[in-house]
């Protein structure tokens, strides 16, 4: 059983709940230090990736609101770079408390991950992720006269919201870094909110006004390393078919074209469940023989033990 090679992708409600202050965010990543370690005391080589939506999301209003022409805003791959620094540091330290309270020597150490995406991925030309505060028509009206580049729609009756593009991630620059980290017996925090986006120019790699989904960066970065698990944590301990329905049904073993069948039948909401099936099912189709598993942070004491969840192979 131990020794296995597992990445942990984290879903933001990990971090963030109600309360956006950095002390309820770094108790919320104690607690959810106190499952992860459950993985190391049983001698899995763990990796762990998240999201930062809300966090980056905060961020960019607090630059909007500072912002001068002697201090400006910093854009948007920066900005993915900042948060992927600051939720690592306090994961790190909140790993390095509970692995310390449970008397394990082992190290835990930020990647700051540039993840490489296509600069001809359609996803450039048809901006459709949201990010940051809500505006009234006016304000967005103005906000697109200031920046004739950015995007802005209608976001479900709020107000209007800045839209940017969200690439497939084709490679991760730093994923020998990762591996030769999880070697040493370190445990890595790797792409961090989908990683910084960045596409080759000749020797450069050049930052992207753009957001990764942060399940297929952790699927890409899986695949990389040559992970025997990819474990993305959700809200929910299974994924289930007719979900809030009378027959609903709880997934728990279930095959790739299993899975293809339901997404045919439009099972799984496209904002949610839907690219965590897609990012499980990418990393058991290009995979060395590798499982996926989506459950919740809650059971994953469950799994561990029990093999509870929905489990995803070939």
């Amino acid at each position: 059983m131990s020794g296995r090679k597992v990445v942990v992708a984290l879903g933001g409600n990990a971090i963030l709940s109600k309360d956006a202050s950095a002390a309820a965010q770094q108790q919320a990543l104690r607690d959810t230090a106190k499952y992860l370690v459950q993985f190391v005391k049983q001698g899995d080589k763990l990796i762990v990736s998240h999201g930062n939506g809300p966090q980056v999301g905060n961020l960019l209003l607090q630059q909007a609101a500072g912002s001068t022409e002697k201090n400006p805003a910093m854009p948007l791959d920066t900005a993915v770079s900042m948060t992927q620094g600051s939720i690592g540091y306090w994961m790190q330290n909140a790993m390095g408390e509970v692995l310390a309270e449970s008397n394990l020597d082992v190290d835990v150490a930020t990647v700051v991950t540039q993840v490489e995406v296509d600069a001809n991925d359609k996803a450039f030309t048809n901006p459709t992720k949201p990010i940051g505060p809500f505006y009234s028509k006016e304000e967005a009206d103005q906000k697109r006269q200031e920046n004739p580049d950015q995007t802005f729609v209608e976001d479900a009756g709020r107000g209007y919201r800045r839209v940017v593009p969200s690439p497939i991630p084709t490679g991760v620059k730093e994923y020998r870094v990762v591996n030769a980290l999880v070697d040493a017996g370190i445990v890595p925090i790797s792409v961090g909110g989908g990683g910084v986006p960045v596409v080759k120019e000749g020797n450069r790699l050049v930052g992207r006004e753009a957001v990764i989904d942060k399940d297929f960066a952790s699927e890409k970065l899986a695949e990389l390393v040559d992970a025997d698990l990819l474990i993305i944590l959700t809200a929910v301990d299974n994924i289930y078919v007719n979900f809030n329905k009378p027959d609903q049904k709880k997934l728990e073993n279930v095959t790739v074209s299993e899975l293809e069948t339901y997404i045919k039948e439009d099972q799984f909401a496209k904002g949610s469940m839907l690219p965590k099936v897609q990012a499980a099912i990418d990393f058991v189709k290009n995979s060395n023989g590798g499982k996926a598993v989506v459950t919740s942070l809650e059971n994953v004491g469950e799994f561990l033990e029990n093999g509870s969840g929905t489990i995803i192979t070939r």
